[in-house]
C-alpha cells in the first residue's frame, strides 16, 4: 500500500513539476527527468505545460500537505491539535500576563441569601468603599428579611469576604504556580466565545477551587469561573460551591455576578447570589438615594 502511495505521489508531482519530455516512441512519452512513461494519445504532458508553470509556485505547499496527511497521519493529526490549541494557549499567557484585576475602588453591591431548608431569606444593598489595601467600608442602604439570614449568611460573608483580603493575592490566583490548565474547548453564549480551561489546584490549600475558567477569545480576560473548594473553611461546612460571572465591555469587566451554595453541618444549604458594580463619587451619591437606610458596618 505504501509502494502504491509513493509511486501516486511521484506521479503527481511529475505532472505538476517536470517539463521535458521524449518524442513519443511507440506509442509513449518519456520524461527525461523522473523516466515515467504516458499514453502518445492523451497528450497529457505537453498540453498541460501552462497549467503546471502556474501551479509551481503551490508544488512545495502541496507536497507538504500530502506527505503530511498520508506518509504520516500521526504527525498530521499533532498538528492540527497544535494549531487548535494554539490561539487558548495564546489568551491564556494574556490573562496570566495581565493577572488578576483590581478590586474597585468604589463598588455596589447587592446580596440575596436563602435557607431553602427553613425557607428563609434576607437581602442587603450597600456601597463599598476600599479603604487601604486588605480592608473595606460598607454604607448599607438596605438590610431586609429574616434575621437568621442576615446574622448567619449575610454578615457571615462580609467577614469571610475580609479574611479572604488577609490572604496574599498570589497565595490564591489562578496562575501556574497553584493551578494546572487543561483546554477543553470553546463555548459561545450568543454574545461572545470564550475558551475554557479545567484548571486543578497543585495543593488542597484554603481558597483554591477545582473546576473550570472561562477566557474571552479576543482579550483572554475571564468571563467565568467555577468549582468548589478544595479545602473547607470551617469544620462547620461541608461543601462550598461557586460560579463568578463577569460583564465584559471592551475587555473591561463592568459588572460581576456571583453565585455559591454552601452546604453546612447545623442549617443545610445556605445560598447567595452577589451582584457587584463598579461606581464613581457621583454614582456613589446617587446610588445611596436609592436605599432606604443608611450606617456602617
Amino acid at each position: 500500500m505504501f509502494r502504491q502511495l509513493q509511486s501516486r505521489i511521484g506521479t503527481i508531482w511529475c505532472r505538476l513539476a517536470h517539463d521535458s519530455f521524449t518524442w513519443p516512441i511507440h506509442g509513449r512519452y518519456e520524461c527525461r527527468l523522473c523516466g515515467r512513461r504516458y499514453p502518445a494519445f492523451v497528450d497529457e504532458p505537453r498540453a498541460n505545460l501552462a497549467q503546471r508553470g502556474a501551479l509551481k509556485p503551490a508544488l512545495p505547499i502541496l507536497l507538504a500537505v500530502v506527505l503530511t496527511s498520508f506518509v504520516h497521519p500521526a504527525n498530521a493529526e499533532d498538528a492540527i491539535k497544535g494549531f487548535a490549541v494554539a490561539e487558548p494557549e495564546m489568551a491564556l499567557e494574556r490573562y496570566i500576563a495581565g493577572g488578576e484585576s483590581a478590586p474597585w475602588p468604589i463598588s455596589s453591591i447587592e446580596i440575596h441569601a436563602a435557607l431553602p431548608g427553613i425557607n428563609k431569606t434576607g437581602q442587603l444593598l450597600a456601597i463599598r468603599r476600599l479603604a487601604t489595601i486588605g480592608e473595606n467600608r460598607y454604607e448599607v442602604l438596605q438590610l431586609s428579611g429574616d434575621r437568621t439570614v442576615k446574622d448567619q449568611v449575610i454578615v457571615r460573608y462580609l467577614h469571610a469576604e475580609e479574611r479572604a483580603m488577609e490572604i496574599p493575592p498570589a497565595a490564591i490566583a489562578i496562575s501556574p504556580a497553584n493551578y494546572k490548565f487543561a483546554y477543553q474547548g470553546v463555548v459561545d453564549d450568543g454574545e461572545r466565545k470564550a475558551y475554557v480551561f479545567r484548571i486543578t489546584p497543585r495543593r488542597k490549600r484554603e481558597g483554591l477551587i477545582k473546576g473550570e475558567l472561562w477566557l474571552d477569545q479576543r482579550t483572554g480576560v475571564p468571563v467565568r469561573r467555577s468549582g468548589r473548594l478544595v479545602k473547607s473553611p470551617s469544620v462547620f461546612i461541608r461543601r462550598i460551591a461557586i460560579t463568578q460571572e463577569n460583564d465584559l465591555r471592551e475587555g473591561i469587566v463592568e459588572s460581576r455576578l456571583t453565585r455559591i451554595s454552601v452546604d453546612t453541618r447545623l442549617v443545610g444549604r445556605a445560598q447567595l447570589v452577589i451582584q457587584e458594580r463598579p461606581l464613581v463619587s457621583a454614582d456613589a451619591a446617587r446610588f445611596a438615594t436609592w436605599g432606604d437606610g443608611g450606617g456602617q458596618q
